[in-house]
């Protein structure tokens, strides 16, 4: 009798300690989840997660291997990967080309120090990959920095490790479909080689027509002026170094009048406002999120966002948030505790566009005004 009782005492101790060990598994972590409780961001069937980014450049081995990160640069991301992996799709702008050796670098009539040329070994997309990127734009004034050979080795190396991109006449498009949503891209910047910012009609065209192939259009452009002082969007064309940077106030409201649901910026190198038009989310400038050794990090310029915002089916703007992030070491991106970007964002979007439905929280959280109290 006494056996019994304690095999049926073990038995209980067993069956107890498997329900505990399943519901320490059901509440834990979940990749489809926000590390940071901003708001709830558990998974929702009628919502969908979209994080961007800003500039990329992971290091450069031109003209020497001295601006390549130690330890060849594996843990560049790790330190904002759970965040990058917590979004259906994630995007940002890759800022120079893949290409172990060779090329062209280009040749420019800059004393200033801005002409510089980047060259990323090629499996440092694996990194993005890892990271948890699926759409790069190669719309910017880098994309063409080692030339024909650059282009072309970065177009074969996005290929290779699965990552979908556009912005050139040759590539102005992509899709991505998930959990059966068909998601259209497409790149534009003001330069020699990429799908121009500037000709409005020609980006209104490659707009609509994806459009009528996807569910959701997501838009990413390099455009404005650069530098600490070129954070306010000026709404008319901006000129620097001699160049035509586009309106990019005119070249978002008319790229979502045209059918995008999401507009993502970058090119100043600083973070700008966000604005809601027609129901329809723009992010002006995300700033430098991983630039490694050849960007100037000072201030404004080395803290940016990682924007999580959450689209309904028909692309209207739901709610989002915004993880602050600070570049250190060079260049390596991580939680910045202060939540600098933060304050920078609302302070922006407050002065550039009083009259926005959105409303950015001490916290992050970014909510519709009805929505704020």
């Amino acid at each position: 009798m006494k056996s019994l009782v304690t095999v049926l005492s073990i038995l209980l101790v067993i069956t107890f300690s498997c329900k505990q060990t399943n519901s320490i598994k059901q509440v834990s972590f979940s990749e489809k989840d926000s590390i940071r409780n901003l708001t709830d961001t558990k998974s929702d069937d009628s919502l969908i997660s979209i994080i961007g980014v800003g500039d990329i450049m992971m290091g450069t081995n031109y003209p020497s291997i001295s601006s390549l990160p130690p330890d060849d640069g594996k843990y560049l991301f790790d330190d904002v990967k759970e965040i990058l992996k917590s979004a259906d799709i994630t995007c940002g702008n890759l800022e120079g080309t893949l290409l172990n050796s060779g090329g062209t670098p280009k040749v420019c009539n800059d004393s200033g120090g801005h002409c510089v040329s980047f060259r990323m070994p090629e499996h440092y997309a694996s990194y993005l990959k890892d990271a948890g990127f699926d759409f790069l734009n190669i719309a910017n004034n880098h994309s063409g920095d080692m030339g024909l050979k650059g282009r072309e080795s970065t177009v074969q190396t996005l290929e290779y490790y699965e990552l979908s991109f556009a912005g050139t006449p040759d590539y102005p498009t992509s899709i991505i479909e998930r959990n059966g949503i068909k998601f259209g891209f497409a790149g534009f910047a003001p330069n020699k080689g990429t799908c121009s910012i500037n000709d409005i009609e020609k980006a209104k065209e490659i707009v609509s027509g994806i459009k009528k192939k996807v569910d959701i259009v997501i838009i990413f452009f390099h455009g404005g002026a650069e530098g600490s002082s070129a954070q306010i969007v000026p709404k008319r064309n901006e000129i620097f170094l001699g160049e035509d940077r586009g309106d990019v106030y005119e070249f978002s409201h008319d790229m979502i009048d045209a059918g995008a649901d999401v507009v993502f910026g970058s090119g100043p190198h600083v973070t700008r406002a966000i604005e809601l038009y027609n129901g329809k989310f723009i992010a002006y400038s995300l700033g430098n999120f991983c630039t490694y050794a050849k960007f100037d990090l000072s201030g404004v310029l080395g803290v940016a966002p990682i924007v999580k915002i959450y689209i309904n089916k028909k692309g209207e703007f739901a709610r989002g948030e915004i993880f602050s992030i600070k570049q250190v070491k060079r260049g390596i991106p991580v939680l910045d505790g202060s939540n600098r970007v933060i304050e920078i964002m609302q302070s922006l979007t407050k002065k550039n566009f009083p009259e926005t439905d959105l409303v950015i929280d001490d916290d992050g959280s970014i909510e519709l005004k009805e929505n704020s109290d």
